[in-house]
């Protein structure tokens, strides 16, 4: 096929395909890339060998009664006609496209909004105005809602118990940025006025983690929402108040839905975590009931970060599916455990919202932060009639000893285990078992860190589907072993 080209008034280009190689080509409908409005192709069918190979082909139509939703591989997509390009292009960014589709998948792709679509639903914001978007990773998601968000000169508070990776974030870019942060104990009853003490008139951001990572403490999101809202007023009386993010990632939806408090603006999820479940993706999401943040959040991702690829998101989708019967199998398995890492000499404190000894949780009274902020996946009141309670698979635990002696021995417990596994990460199927203060959390100064609650004899641990009595069986030979040799090296030393 061979192509005049013509130049007209220097600026639009036409191509003319010859009418003899058009005559040359067949007519036959064909299955390619590109259809009119009405669906039928637009183009002819290729006679030549290397324009069949350089074409796309795709089943028929009735290819799209599959069950599972496609995966879309593809970077770019059809046009109509220029006007179509021209209003994809003049669109404004949102969190998914309209019906006229999408242009480029760095703005957006179809399995991608499939999925976030998903998730909207489980954080309870489908039909909001606002929605979900998809990221390469939790810590990608929760930088692109902070840059959407924090420009020079504004003030941020976050917890001390934060994430290490978003900890991290703050100390190595934000305040280079020029970006003043204040960090505060956000746990428990009294943390609601520990943030009201922190705020300041250009406070632009109220930043929550709850359950925190790793001392699995509670936010108490309503009293949070309200300092915000007594001191800056609802976000339909001042749009420019602060905005409220949380980081939910322990609890995942099933348990927790943010945005069902109000205050709250942003729920974050880091996706590689509980919603994949399977240790085999990297995603996150950020859901909120704002089109104006979704649109900032939108212009972030399409200029500086990236939507999650379509491979991933087609697994994050597929993981999802599982993810009601999996939280109660977590929970079924983390009871268990806790309640025998409680009872053990070597152990000195154990963090469980599920036991009646966590610091959050007074027995699922009223005003019980650990009875408020575990749903167990109940859409009604009824529902706990047969759907039983569960509080998720996170636990921290302390071995006993102050200083190195408590490093020491913490290093070794993880070391010695045979069925959990050492390794960074938390909410898939296998159970995983980490030492933040020598891995996830090292990054954070120690003074810090022991501010919020991580000691370093903290060990953190992820409780995963297998058998439960073999996981208690393998946390409790490896903490007896650790007893053992000690008893053994202080009878050499006598």
């Amino acid at each position: 096929m061979t192509f005049a080209v013509t130049f007209r008034s220097g600026l639009a280009l036409t191509r003319r395909v010859k009418k003899s190689n058009l005559e040359s080509l067949s007519t036959t409908s064909r299955h390619l890339s590109s259809s009119g409005h009405g669906g039928e192709s637009k183009h002819a069918t290729p006679t030549s060998f290397a324009t069949k190979c350089a074409s796309l082909y795709h089943p028929s139509g009735g290819a799209n009664r599959g069950l599972a939703p496609p995966v879309y591989f593809g970077s770019t997509f059809t046009l109509n006609d220029a006007d179509h390009g021209a209003r994809l292009h003049d669109k404004s960014e949102a969190a998914y496209t309209d019906q006229d589709g999408f242009v480029y998948s760095r703005w957006g792709s179809p399995t991608n909004e499939a999925c976030a679509r998903q998730i909207a639903a489980l954080e309870g914001i489908e039909g909001s105005g606002g929605g979900t978007m998809l990221f390469g990773s939790g810590m990608s998601g929760i930088t692109s809602a902070l840059m959407s968000t924090l420009k020079t000169g504004d003030h941020a508070v976050f917890p001390y118990t934060v994430y290490g990776g978003t900890h991290e974030f703050l100390k190595e870019f934000a305040i280079h940025w020029g970006v003043e942060v204040d960090f505060v104990d956000g746990a428990g009853k009294d943390g609601p006025e520990n943030y009201r003490r922190a705020l300041r008139e250009n406070t632009r951001v109220v930043y929550c983690e709850t359950p925190a990572n790793p001392t699995c403490r509670i936010t108490d999101l309503e009293g949070v929402g309200r300092v915000v809202d007594e001191r800056y007023g609802s976000r339909s009386a001042n749009p420019g108040r602060p905005w409220v993010m949380v980081d939910g990632t322990f609890a995942t939806p099933y348990h927790c839905r943010p945005l069902d408090f109000d205050g709250v603006d942003v729920s974050i999820q880091s996706c590689t975590k509980y919603l994949g479940g399977h240790s085999d993706i990297l995603a996150g999401s950020v859901s909120s009931r704002s089109p104006e943040f979704c649109h900032g959040l939108a212009k972030v991702q399409k200029l500086i970060t990236a939507p999650l690829n379509p491979m991933d998101s087609y697994l994050l989708m597929r993981g999802i599916r599982t993810l009601d019967v999996r939280m109660q199998r977590h929970g079924e398995n983390a009871l268990r455990v806790a309640e025998m890492l409680e009872a053990h000499p070597l152990v000195e404190q154990c963090f469980y919202p599920g036991l009646s000894s966590h610091p959050d949780n007074n027995g699922g009274m009223d005003d019980c932060l650990v009875a408020r902020s575990f749903r167990s996946g109940r859409d009604h009141p009824d529902d706990a009639s047969h759907m039983k309670q569960t509080h998720g698979g996170m636990i921290a635990f302390v071995v006993k000893g102050g200083g190195d002696v408590a490093l020491e021995r913490a290093k070794k417990v993880c070391e010695g285990l045979r069925v959990v596994n050492l390794a960074v990460s938390l909410g898939s199927v296998e159970s995983l078992v980490e030492h933040p203060a020598s891995m996830t959390h090292a990054m954070i100064p120690r003074e810090d860190r022991l501010a919020g609650g991580l000691e370093d004899g903290l060990i953190r641990i992820s409780v995963g589907i297998e058998r439960g009595s073999d996981l208690v069986e393998d946390l409790k030979s490896s903490l007896d072993k650790v007893m053992e040799e000690e008893r053994m090296g202080e009878q050499r030393a006598a």
